[in-house]
């Protein structure tokens, strides 16, 4: 599945005409389905069409099949690193600006750089790649999407640490999902394709499970589909008449309030939602005039600050307003912004205000009879502790 859906050959012509780098991601439910390999294939075509083409990043984990596709193309050796008496491998970002091939070929792009780079993230180095006119195929399980990984949480029991912000898939030019049965990336599995023998039993009692691949599968299938769907239908839309216009209210926003706890679930759910609605959704912090930077509580600004550029990341629009009034502020923009959905995170205030309904929801409630108003729960066992 792919969007737009071209060959090889197309992808090639459509390379040559680009002015700027374009964005090719194969993506998947999980390690070892074939997304290297079909990159590795992709290069040798491609190759053989003329391009040129250069092995920015790949890793083959000891996979033979991968070892034989790297032969016949052009590897860019990796810089090293000396950190902590310990010497890392990264890809050499300055030296592949320096070849500025036609293509380069990134895996792994969730990758954590190390230290002394100069991007904290491997996906930052594919997006300077980009700027610079470099045009890039790459790699990334599907789990590695930041506004997936409180979903993959919940039915994996497993943290996904390294991450990609949602932005990222939305530069793509082309996406494509390599899909594979339950029962053959099992076998793959079991047969020391995927992981080193000591490594299989494990990831059969954890990650692998057989619902937990189901569950990615059907992910990744839907993450695809959304994209291709969002990349189609843009550029195609009819103008609306009166009655469509009425309801035809494309935003949505959410309510920032300074709390100390991260709302990192909040801007998750959020992106979900505005993803699968096709919507631009908002951030909007109005700044009460106790909440000045010099007198706002320093645990609550330093999770304001944290979490404002997690939900940039994410593909929110950021909106800071000074104001009196809180409510009244985050009407005003509803109102001037079209926005057809108002999202807030439960707000922790005094028992009392609650009580008399003098509290942020209450106020918010009574004054939103214009908008849809979502209240969304933070997780279960108590609120978000990770700035990170």
């Amino acid at each position: 599945m792919n969007t737009p859906p071209f060959d090889h050959e197309d992808f090639f012509t459509f390379l040559q005409k680009a002015s700027r780098g374009r964005l090719k991601i194969y993506t998947g439910p999980v390690a070892g389905v074939g997304k290297t390999y079909r990159m590795l294939e992709e290069a040798h075509a491609l190759k053989s069409q003329g391009a040129d083409i250069v092995l920015a990043y790949i890793e083959t984990h000891g996979r033979m099949r991968l070892e034989e596709l790297l032969k016949g193309l052009e590897i860019i050796p990796r810089k090293k690193y000396g950190y902590r008496g310990v010497t890392l491998e990264e890809m050499d970002l300055d030296a592949v600006l320096k070849r500025k091939p036609q293509i380069a070929i990134v895996d792994e792009v969730a990758h954590t750089n190390a230290p002394l780079c100069r991007n904290a993230k491997r996906y930052q180095d594919i997006m300077e790649l980009l700027r610079a006119g470099i045009n890039v195929i790459c790699a990334f399980n599907i789990q590695h999407l930041e506004s997936l990984s409180d979903v993959i949480k919940k039915f994996t029991d497993v943290t996904i640490y390294e991450t990609i912000p949602d932005t990222f898939l939305k530069h793509a030019d082309q996406v494509i999902n390599v899909d594979l049965g339950v029962e053959d990336i099992i076998e793959r599995l079991q047969s020391g394709q995927i992981y080193r023998e000591e490594k299989v039993e494990l990831a059969l009692k954890n990650f692998f499970k057989e619902e937990n691949l189901s569950k990615l599968r059907e992910i990744a299938l839907r993450e695809v589909a959304e994209t291709i769907e969002q990349a189609v239908e843009l550029p195609h839309k009819k103008p609306l008449i009166l009655k469509d216009a009425l309801y035809a209210s494309n935003r949505i926003m959410v309510c920032l309030l300074p709390q100390r706890w991260s709302q990192k679930t909040l801007f998750r759910k959020t992106a979900r939602l505005a993803g699968r609605l096709n919507k631009e959704w908002f951030v909007v912090y109005a700044e009460t005039p106790e909440e000045e930077t010099e007198k706002i509580d320093l645990e609550k600004q330093r999770y304001l600050f944290s979490d404002i550029q997690f939900a940039k990341d994410l593909g929110a629009h950021i909106v800071h307003l000074k104001t009196q009034n809180r409510i009244q502020a985050w009407l005003d923009f509803a109102e001037k912004e079209d926005i057809s959905q108002i999202i807030i995170g439960r707000v922790e205030e005094g028992w009392w205000k609650e009580l008399l309904g003098l509290d942020t929801l209450h106020f918010l409630l009574r004054q939103s009879k214009n908008f849809d108003l979502t209240v969304m729960s933070y997780p279960k066992g108590g609120r978000e502790r990770d700035i990170s």
